[in-house]
C-alpha cells in the first residue's frame, strides 16, 4: 500500500471516530444519527451538480449500499443508546474487517499476502481485546453492535465493487450519502413532534460537523479501495479505534486501562505489518 494512501486512510479513520463521538454524546442517539446522515447528505448533494455521474453499472450497487447504510444507521443509534462506546464502537469496527476479508476473497477473488493477513489479524485482534475489556464490565448493546458489524461488512464489500465500476469514486460516494440522507429526512419530518424538532435544531451544528467528517472519511476509503485491496483498506480504517480511545480519554474522560493500551499497540503493529506488505 503506498504511503500516500496509508496516510489518507488514517486521516479518514480519525474523522470516522470523530463523528461517532458526536453521535454518542448527543442527547438522543437516533436524532444525532439522523442529523449526521442528513448533514452529510446535504453537503454531498450540494456538490453533485459539479461531479460526473457514476457509470450506469454502479447504480445497482448504490441502491444496495443505501439500503444497507439505512439499516446500519438504525443499529448504530440503538447500540449507542443501549451500550457504552467502549464496547459498541470496538465491536462494530473490529468485527467487520475479517468479514470483509473473507467476503472480498469469495466475491472479488482478491487475495492478501501473508503480511496483509497478519496485519488484518493484529488489527482485529487488538480491537477484540478492547471488546473483552468492555464486556468484563457488563455493558449492554453487544447484540446490536454485532449486527451493525455484519451490515458494515456488507456495504463495505458492495461499495468495494461498486466504486470500481463507477469510474468516479468521489461521485459514487457523494451520491451514496445524498441518497442515504433521504429516508432519514423523511423520518425526521414524519416524527416531527415539537420536542423532536427542538432536538434536531439543537443538534444541527454538530450534525453538519459530523456529516462533514463522515462524508470525508468514507470518500477517502472508497478512493483508497481503487488504489489498494478492499480488505486492507477496510482493516486499516479500524485504526479509528485508537483515535476513538484518545477522544474518549480527552473528551469523555474515560480511563485507559492496560488492556486498552495493549490493544492500541496491537492495532498500531497491524498497521506497520500491513504497510510492509
Amino acid at each position: 500500500m503506498p504511503v500516500s494512501v496509508l496516510l489518507m486512510v488514517l486521516l479518514g479513520a480519525f474523522l470516522h471516530a470523530g463523528w461517532n463521538l458526536l453521535v454518542k454524546i448527543g442527547r438522543n442517539a437516533h436524532v444525532a444519527t439522523a442529523n449526521v446522515f442528513i448533514g452529510a447528505g446535504c453537503l454531498a448533494g450540494a456538490t453533485l451538480p459539479f461531479l460526473p455521474s457514476p457509470a450506469v453499472a454502479s447504480w445497482p450497487y448504490l441502491g444496495a449500499s443505501v439500503s444497507a447504510e439505512l439499516i446500519y444507521g438504525v443499529l448504530l443509534a440503538t447500540a449507542y443508546r443501549t451500550g457504552d462506546l467502549s464496547l459498541t464502537y470496538p465491536l462494530m469496527r473490529g468485527t467487520a474487517p475479517l468479514l470483509v476479508a473473507f467476503a472480498s476473497l469469495a466475491l472479488v477473488g482478491e487475495r492478501l499476502s501473508r503480511s496483509g493477513w497478519a496485519g488484518v489479524s493484529l488489527i482485529s485482534g487488538g480491537i477484540i481485546l478492547l471488546v473483552f475489556e468492555a464486556r468484563s464490565r457488563g455493558r449492554s448493546g453487544a447484540a446490536f453492535a454485532l449486527l451493525a458489524a455484519l451490515v458494515i461488512a456488507t456495504y463495505t464489500t458492495i461499495d468495494g465493487v461498486g466504486v470500481r465500476v463507477s469510474m468516479h469514486p468521489i461521485a459514487y460516494a457523494f451520491w451514496n450519502f445524498a441518497l442515504t440522507a433521504v429516508p432519514w429526512l423523511l423520518w425526521s419530518v414524519a416524527r416531527g413532534r415539537a420536542d423532536r424538532w427542538a432536538a434536531l435544531r439543537r443538534q444541527l451544528p454538530s450534525g453538519f460537523l459530523g456529516g462533514a467528517c463522515s462524508l470525508a472519511s468514507y470518500a477517502i476509503a472508497l478512493w483508497a479501495m481503487t488504489r489498494a485491496p478492499v480488505a486492507a483498506v477496510a482493516a486499516l480504517r479500524e485504526t479509528s479505534i485508537v483515535f476513538g480511545l484518545l477522544l474518549g480519554m480527552l473528551i469523555l474522560h474515560e480511563r485507559v486501562s492496560r488492556l486498552r493500551a495493549l490493544a492500541a499497540v496491537a492495532v498500531t503493529l497491524g498497521v506497520i505489518v500491513m504497510r510492509s506488505g
